[in-house]
């Protein structure tokens, strides 16, 4: 026996049970109407596939509509609102999930110099950077979180879409940057988080909203330049702070080597928690587009909860807890050899640089700055002490995020939008 029929004999066996009354089931006892509920309920999620999503709700609406004529309480109502925050909760969840996936993935780099260059064990380096990645988030502001919810897609126009296409559009963008994140970091390859994720709002935006949603200048002067000028940042002032600390300390005994492994302690927590909060921040950008989608305001400061950003920063911290190693030997050991003084001046520099992007709300690519700052602090030693060809194929990785998660974005986005 069917659901349907299940369904439609329940609704007849009560409709019989109160035959004195002449609107059928309006007089249905409050437990009765849960039953319903339930019932409606139970037979949308039986049919729920990733194709049939849309349809099955619709069938259920039709079906109850047909047979119940005189809905008591507007069941189907409540019944698709149920569906809405079931998909607002996987949307929330997914968010979560890459926050996870950055913190093990970029994660690696903030503690990839202080390891490789044999300055601490690696699991004090681990606890020290979970230390600095979940108070980051909680410490340091929420100036990129606004960028990201207000400067990407254009609020008067994400106002248009439906409770669903908005979380329809933030899954497809955090969907896109996951399926990146986790072939390059198997592979051992520093891909930037950021790029992704970016790539994945303007690919999911345009098949939402169309290519004019996307704000071009504010892009452009929030997002894109900083992303081009901070690694180029990163090199040059890596490659300044390790001449200054090398001219300061020509000649001193080469025991001052132990002075730069006790620095390293203090600068990894810093660096991790610049780190936390600028990617952190990002998620927390998507977590209140989500959450705006219900007043359907978009404009002034989203809502940004506090279960949102410690959310977001214990899911960042225990993703680097769970590793992040491969990315660890690509940076500490495929770019140059480092040694307590070099990773210090590379810490130093990428503390800086983020630090500053976080916070006037630039939601620069941390992957990119920490490995830029290694080269330059490098290329002072030598320019033939750098491997180039290791930094090439980061490189490789780099231009190649965005475009492909743009594409990925509005790929998956057109996906669920024609379910």
């Amino acid at each position: 026996m069917t659901w349907p029929v299940i369904c439609h004999a329940f609704m007849l066996t009560m409709s019989a049970g109160r035959a004195d009354s002449h609107d059928g089931l309006r007089e249905v006892s409050a437990n009765t109407e849960k039953a319903l509920q339930y019932l409606l309920i139970g037979h949308i999620l039986c049919n729920l596939s990733v194709i049939r999503l849309r349809t099955s709700i619709l069938c259920e609406a039709s079906f109850f509509r047909r047979h119940c004529p005189h809905d008591p309480g507007h069941l189907i109502d409540r019944a698709v609102i149920m569906i809405e925050e079931t998909i607002f909760y996987i949307c929330i969840g997914m968010i979560f999930v890459f926050a996870f996936v950055n913190g093990f993935h970029d994660g690696g780099n903030v503690i990839a110099s202080i390891i490789c260059s044999r300055s601490i064990r690696p699991l004090r380096a681990l606890a020290l950077a979970c230390m600095g990645e979940l108070l980051g988030p909680l410490l340091l502001g929420t100036a990129v979180a606004v960028t990201m919810s207000s400067n990407i897609l254009k609020p008067e126009m994400l106002e248009t879409l439906s409770k669903t296409g908005i979380y329809i559009l933030v899954g497809s963008a955090v969907g896109s940057a996951i399926f990146w994140k986790l072939p390059t970091w198997y592979l051992g390859i520093p891909s930037s988080g950021s790029h992704a994720l970016l790539g994945g709002m303007v690919g999911a935006g345009i098949i939402s909203l169309g290519e004019a949603s996307v704000s071009v200048d504010k892009v452009l002067v929030t997002v894109v330049i900083p992303m081009l000028t901070s690694p180029l940042i990163g090199i040059i002032l890596g490659y300044i702070i390790f001449s200054m600390i090398r001219t300061s300390f020509r000649s001193s005994h080469r025991g001052i080597g132990r002075l730069f492994t006790v620095l390293q302690k203090p600068t990894v927590i810093f660096l991790a928690a610049t780190h936390g909060s600028n990617d952190a921040q990002k998620s927390m950008g998507l977590i209140s587009i989500a959450l705006a989608a219900g007043s359907g305001e978009m404009h002034g400061v989203l809502p940004l909860p506090f279960w949102a950003i410690l959310g977001c920063a214990v899911a960042i911290s225990s993703g680097l807890a769970f590793g992040g190693w491969r990315i660890v030997k690509t940076v500490g050991f495929g770019i140059c050899r480092m040694e307590p003084v070099h990773s210090f001046s590379s810490q130093l520099a990428s503390t800086g640089v983020i630090l500053s992007a976080s916070m006037v709300g630039f939601p620069v690519s941390t992957t990119q700055i920490i490995a830029s700052s290694v080269m330059g602090v490098g290329a002072s030693r030598r320019l033939s002490g750098v491997r180039w060809s290791a930094a090439a194929n980061i490189a490789y990785a780099w231009l190649l995020t965005f475009p492909v998660c743009s594409v990925m974005g509005a790929g998956l986005c057109w996906l669920l939008n024609k379910l």
